[in-house]
């Protein structure tokens, strides 16, 4: 299945800390056709670092989605039945508008001007590019991480918009760990001198800082077993660990791939995400509800531990929603999502068809 992405183009877009963005781009990727009733569109929402390019094979490229095991003809989903689109989140650096884009005011990149954003801005413009598709209700909103907030996000706050949601490996909001975690890159980008207060567009990124920080977040996506499995306490020379040789390989990767200031919005517009913000609990942030629910987690995730997807589905139950729960087996850590699909899909294929048969 070869790929291309796509670009949508909207005059402005209100954000939550008053700014308005003009004009607002959204980069996306669709597989799979639209049915006549517009009734099996499943919208994919990508982790921290990932983009529109979820399935198939980039045309230009050659590189493969970052979920392909799971988005296909008869994979979990199942794009001979559905019509699935991923699109890059708001302050991304993927197409979608950013701190990298360029700011009409100035005819130069925002930078550090780029507004702040949080994941209800994120999810804002995905239900404006849905529109724009003519799309009024999703069958399924789904992600991982990052993903299993914005799909909670949907949910709350279109709950007519959305049949079903499956949050997988995700939270509500971060604990005070996963908020440390994340401080703990953005003061590697900022400690770069190369980063320059965010102004280093046309000129030498902070690679340094950003592969750090890409090293850090890496270590937290793995589980202890899979990195004994991994990398034991090989040595791949004298003086370096093949587990030292391969962060440095995954943070200069990153670095190709990646903007330090995106970096910087996302992280933060995640750690400042609450369900609960607001609300009297977090149950009553699901008073409104309409979709079903399947909640993902994995047992040897300890960045976004079973706790916290639990936590979810006793609100959600506290509400007598349409819950179904299930904690798989797997020594992949928090990339479990990633690389465990063969249960995953199942329990996703069995959901989406109950779901569809309902509509």
């Amino acid at each position: 299945m070869t790929t291309e992405t796509q670009l949508a183009r909207f005059h402005s877009m209100a954000l939550d800390g008053g700014a308005t963005l003009s004009p607002v781009d959204v980069a996306y990727e669709t597989y799979g056709e639209l049915n006549a009733a517009g009734t099996n569109a499943i919208l994919i929402l990508h982790a921290f670092t990932g983009d529109a390019h979820a399935a198939g094979i980039d045309k230009d490229t050659g590189s493969e989605g970052w979920w392909d095991n799971m988005i296909g003809p008869g994979k979990g989903f199942d794009t001979d039945k559905y019509f699935v689109i991923c699109s890059n989140v708001l302050s991304g650096c993927r197409g979608t508008s950013g701190p990298g884009s360029i700011n009409p005011a100035t005819g130069c990149p925002y930078a550090m001007s780029f507004p702040p954003i949080t994941i209800p801005d994120m999810v804002r413009l995905q239900k404006m590019l849905t529109g724009h598709l003519g799309i009024e209700r999703l069958l399924a909103v789904s992600g991982g991480s990052m993903g299993a907030m914005q799909a909670l996000q949907w949910a709350v706050a279109y709950p007519d918009a959305v049949a079903s949601a499956i949050p997988i490996a995700g939270t509500s909001r971060h604990s005070p760990q996963q908020i440390a975690f994340n401080e703990v890159g953005r003061q590697a980008i900022m400690a770069d001198p190369d980063w320059n207060e965010g102004n280093y567009y046309g000129r030498r990124p902070p690679a340094r800082g950003l592969s750090v920080a890409r090293m850090v977040g890496h270590i937290t996506y793995m589980s202890d077993q899979s990195m004994r499995e991994k990398f034991g306490r090989r040595l791949r020379d004298q003086n370096q660990f093949e587990v030292e040789s391969y962060l440095r390989y995954r943070g200069s990767q990153f670095v190709d791939r990646f903007d330090a200031n995106s970096y910087l919005y996302i992280t933060k517009a995640m750690d400042y995400f609450d369900l609960s913000q607001d609300r009297h609990s977090l149950s009553s942030a699901f008073e409104h509800v309409k979709s079903r629910f399947l909640v993902i987690s994995f047992t040897s995730d300890w960045l976004y531990p079973s706790y916290q997807s639990l936590e979810v589905v006793r609100a959600l139950r506290g509400r007598n929603c349409d819950v179904a729960y299930c904690e798989l087996p797997s020594n992949y850590g928090h990339d479990a999502f990633l690389v465990n699909v063969d249960e995953q899909s199942e329990l996703v294929r069995g959901f989406l068809a109950s779901t569809f048969r309902g509509i």
